[in-house]
C-alpha cells in the first residue's frame, strides 16, 4: 500500500509499504480521510520528540473497518469510524480523575503508532481500551468526521473557559481551529465575536465562511485599542489565542474585561515559550487564564454529535481535498494558509 513515512526532519516520503494486518485486540481500517493541521507541517520540518521513525504520520483520521482482530467485540466489517488522536493510558491519576486530555502517559496516532496518511492502518488496542474509536453518525461524511479531532480540542478549551450567554468573544488566529472556535462559541451562547489575524488573505477567507461580527487585521491596527473601542472601553469577556504567537497572549491579557477569561489554546515555540505579563491587570481585573491541551475520547464523541446535529458545521471549512499521492503539496497549502482545512483522501 501507499503511505507517507517520516524518517527525519525534511525526509518524509510517499512509499510502498507492507499492508498491515489486524492482530489480537486490534482493528484494521481502510482510511477514507485524514485531515492535516499545522502540527503536521512542524513534524515535516522539525520532527517531534515523541515521534519514533520510521513512522506513518497523520492523526485526524476517519475510515471504515475492513478487518477485526481476535478478542475485539462490538464492531462489524464496514462500520464507519473516527479515531482519536491523543491516546490516554486510562490508568494514571489524571485519567482516573477524568482528566484524560492531560494523561501523563499519553501516546498519539502518527507518533508512537502508525497514522492515517496511508491506504490502510491499524487501530491499536490502546485506542480501543479507552473507547477511542467512534462510530460516525449517519449523514456525516468521512471528511467531516476527520475534522472532529480538532473540533474536540476546541470543545475541551471552551468547556474549561466557560463562555456565558452574551459574552463578547475574541478569537486570535484565522486558521481552521479559529473558524471552529467561532462556530463553537456561537453554539455556546456567545454574543459578539471578533476575529484577529495578521494575514489579510486568511482573514478574508475564514471570515467569509464563519462571519465574525468584526474582523481585525493586526498588521494594520492596534488590536487592543480596537477591541476596547468596539466594547466601549470594557474589553472582551472571553479570549482564545488559537495561534502560536507570544504577542497574542500578551494582547489577550491587555484587552480582557474585568472578570474576563482567557484560553491559551495555541502552544508557543519551545525555543521562546515566555511572555510579558502585567500581573496587576490579572490581579485587579480578576482575570482567569486557562491552558488547554488536546482532547479526550469524550470530547471526540461530543464533536461528532455537534457536527451531526448541525450545531457546529465543518463541511464548508474543508476547502481542499487532496489525494494521498499529493500529500506533500497539501502541507505546502497548509503552511501558506491557502485553504481553511485540507483533507487527504487515500
Amino acid at each position: 500500500m501507499k503511505a507517507l513515512v517520516f524518517y527525519a526532519p525534511e525526509d518524509v516520503r510517499i512509499e510502498d509499504v507492507p499492508e498491515p494486518e489486524a492482530g489480537v485486540g486490534e482493528i484494521k481500517l481502510r482510511v477514507r480521510n485524514c485531515s492535516t493541521c499545522g502540527t503536521d507541517v512542524k513534524i515535516l520540518h522539525n520532527g517531534h520528540q515523541n515521534l519514533s521513525p520510521p513512522r506513518v504520520i497523520g492523526h485526524e483520521i476517519a475510515g471504515e473497518i475492513v478487518a477485526i482482530g481476535d478478542g475485539v467485540d462490538g464492531w462489524s466489517i464496514g462500520d464507519r469510524v473516527q479515531v482519536i488522536a491523543a491516546v490516554p493510558c486510562g490508568d494514571c491519576y489524571e485519567c482516573n480523575r477524568g482528566w484524560m486530555e492531560v494523561c501523563q502517559n499519553q501516546t498519539s496516532m502518527g507518533y508512537q503508532y502508525d497514522g492515517g496518511f496511508a491506504e490502510y492502518m491499524i487501530v491499536p488496542r490502546e485506542v480501543l481500551k479507552v473507547d477511542g474509536l467512534n462510530r460516525i453518525p449517519e449523514g456525516v461524511g468521512f471528511d467531516e468526521a476527520s475534522a472532529a479531532e480538532p473540533l474536540a480540542c476546541a470543545i475541551n478549551a471552551q468547556r474549561i473557559l466557560g463562555i456565558e450567554d452574551g459574552d463578547t468573544v475574541v478569537v486570535f488566529g484565522a486558521g481552521p481551529i479559529g473558524a471552529m472556535h467561532i462556530r463553537l462559541a456561537r453554539a455556546n451562547g456567545a454574543g459578539k465575536i471578533f476575529l484577529i489575524d495578521v494575514n489579510a488573505e486568511r482573514l478574508k477567507m475564514t471570515a467569509d465562511a464563519v462571519h465574525p461580527d468584526e474582523v481585525i487585521d493586526g498588521s494594520k491596527v492596534d488590536v487592543v485599542e480596537r477591541v476596547l473601542e468596539l466594547t466601549d472601553g470594557r474589553g472582551a469577556d472571553a479570549i482564545i489565542t488559537a495561534t502560536a504567537a507570544n504577542v497574542a497572549q500578551e494582547q489577550a491579557i491587555s484587552m480582557a474585561a474585568r472578570n474576563g477569561k482567557i484560553s491559551f489554546f495555541g502552544g508557543l515555540p519551545k525555543t521562546n515559550p515566555f511572555i510579558n505579563c502585567d500581573s496587576n491587570l490579572v490581579h485587579y481585573r480578576q482575570l482567569r487564564i486557562f491552558g488547554a491541551n488536546g482532547s479526550s475520547p469524550d470530547h471526540n464523541k461530543k464533536a461528532l454529535e455537534m457536527i451531526a446535529s448541525g450545531a457546529v458545521p465543518v463541511k464548508d471549512l474543508i476547502t481542499a481535498h487532496i489525494p494521498l499521492d499529493n500529500v506533500l503539496d497539501a502541507f505546502g497549502i497548509v503552511a501558506r494558509g491557502e485553504a481553511i482545512k485540507v483533507t487527504i483522501e487515500p
